[in-house]
C-alpha cells in the first residue's frame, strides 16, 4: 500500500471509509476521548447562554468556499 502522503484525497478517503466501514462491522466501540466531553459542555453553555451565532448551508458554504 502506498504511504498515505503519497494517495491522492480520493484514495485517502476511501481508505478511512474502509477502516470505519471494517470498525462498524467488529463492533468495536471507541470511546471518544475526555475533551470531547469538555468541549461539548463548552459550547452547551454558548447555546444556553443566547450567545450562540448559526449560520445557513448557504452562509457555511459560502465561508467554505471563499478559503
Amino acid at each position: 500500500m502506498k504511504q498515505i502522503s503519497q494517495m491522492s484525497s480520493s484514495e485517502r478517503v476511501e481508505a478511512m471509509e474502509l477502516l470505519w466501514e471494517s470498525f462498524a462491522k467488529e463492533g468495536i466501540d471507541y470511546p471518544s476521548p475526555d475533551w470531547h466531553g469538555r468541549v461539548l459542555a463548552e459550547r452547551n453553555e454558548i447555546i444556553e447562554s443566547g450567545m450562540a451565532t448559526w449560520l445557513s448551508v448557504d452562509e457555511l458554504q459560502a465561508r467554505l468556499m471563499s478559503r
